[in-house]
């Protein structure tokens, strides 16, 4: 389903905990919502969450223009909350034309991705991939999974979009709460498996929305996010509503560099290798990783090779992925393992790795005498050759 993002109808203790908009029909109190078919959604038996699941209604009666519902679990319902129907599958667009309008703001601003929330099918990608095409973007599309449809066509939709998000939040309330760990596990793999990235965001810190500490189950749980190699880690309420956004930040940064400090070097042997080209991008992970403290170099225009690269997620081998297109480089920074760099390349594939060891002397990211793996292309004659190079940083 798609949440519905205003309270929705039910019967409650009191007046005095609805909001101020509400109204009443025969002494029964009664709120509105913007989702005109959802007396035809759902059924007597229905179970209606809102507010993230706070509180927790039965329908015992529909018609087109109302739901009637009993109060299972109360709570203090406040204006625009949302609404979720664990396994109803509404009837809502993929698109609404108020999406449609934020869009053309977000292309018109050259935003580099677009989330879109509620993903059922491949085909609700295809829609907004069509539109940004029509506008003459080329933003990538991030599909959250939020529902029991998601899940559904998980692979499908991997497929056809630039990159994920377990949303967990509402994900947390469509599916049982003890299912959501294996959920997380299976949306990474299968990323990786397909080469796309993957976000897990929201409810990493929610204690700290209010809270300046922590609980140990937050550290275990991002720490789990991290073991994952899940390409990044992702607030929410912690730093839109919170009360201390910038010590989330601080502290979750924190917990993934010391779990990422200790891991041990290894890659991902399961991933499938299509092509040659697979096959001597695992050999350059391999080949660093038993160099010891070795990076990889890459160049690229459309970052489909540090993508490769990412997807083999070699630990303990950083990934330095040079390019001169901007929004390459930007598209590059969500990326496992990837630093990316703006670089201007130059006519000769030697001048271009020469002005990288320097780029990298001079930011510091590597000291004289280190070593590097670089994957490059060389000339033979008048072949082009896809080459590994092992080289010190002078």
């Amino acid at each position: 389903m798609s949440r519905v993002p205003r309270s929705g109808p039910g019967t409650f203790p009191s007046p005095s905990t609805l909001p101020r908009d509400s109204e009443s029909e025969n002494g029964v109190p009664a709120v509105s919502v913007n989702y005109p078919l959802m007396g035809g959604d759902v059924s007597v038996g229905t179970t209606v969450l809102v507010d993230s699941g706070l509180i927790r209604l039965e329908v015992v009666s529909t018609s087109a223009a109302r739901v009637r519902c009993r109060v299972v679990v109360p709570a203090r319902l406040t204006s625009r909350r949302h609404i979720n129907l664990p396994g109803v599958k509404v009837r809502l667009p993929a698109l609404t034309t108020k999406d449609r309008a934020d869009i053309a703001v977000g292309v018109e601003e050259k935003v580099d991705y677009f989330a879109l929330s509620f993903v059922r099918e491949a085909d609700d990608v295809d829609i907004l991939r069509r539109l940004l095409s029509d506008m003459k973007s080329s933003a990538r599309i991030i599909s959250k999974i939020e529902d029991q449809s998601g899940i559904a066509n998980l692979d499908e939709i991997i497929i056809a979009s630039d990159a994920i998000m377990v949303a967990r939040g509402d994900l947390g309330i469509e599916v049982p709460m003890e299912d959501l760990p294996l959920i997380q596990k299976r949306a990474v793999d299968a990323c990786i498996m397909h080469r796309k990235p993957v976000i897990v965001a929201t409810h990493l810190l929610e204690s700290m929305i209010s809270s300046p500490v922590a609980t140990r189950a937050e550290v275990s749980d991002i720490a789990g996010a991290v073991w994952s190699t899940a390409d990044a880690i992702m607030l929410s309420g912690e730093t839109t509503t919170g009360r201390y956004p910038l010590e989330c930040v601080q502290f979750m940064k924190k917990v993934a560099g010391k779990i990422e400090a200790n891991a041990k070097k290894g890659y991902n042997s399961s991933l499938p290798l299509k092509t040659n080209k697979d096959r001597l991008l695992r050999s350059a992970v391999v080949l660093a990783q038993e160099i010891g403290d070795a990076g990889i170099m890459v160049f690229t225009r459309n970052g489909l090779l540090p993508q490769a690269l990412s997807a083999l997620r070699g630990w303990r081998c950083p990934i330095y992925a040079f390019t001169d297109e901007p929004q390459v480089f930007r598209h590059m920074l969500l990326m496992w393992g990837v630093e990316p760099f703006l670089m201007d390349f130059k006519p000769e594939p030697e001048d271009s790795i020469s002005d990288a060891f320097a780029y990298l002397l001079r930011r510091d990211w590597v000291a004289p005498g280190d070593w590097m793996v670089v994957v490059t292309n060389v000339l033979a004659g008048k072949k082009t050759i896809d080459s590994i190079q092992m080289r010190p940083i002078e």
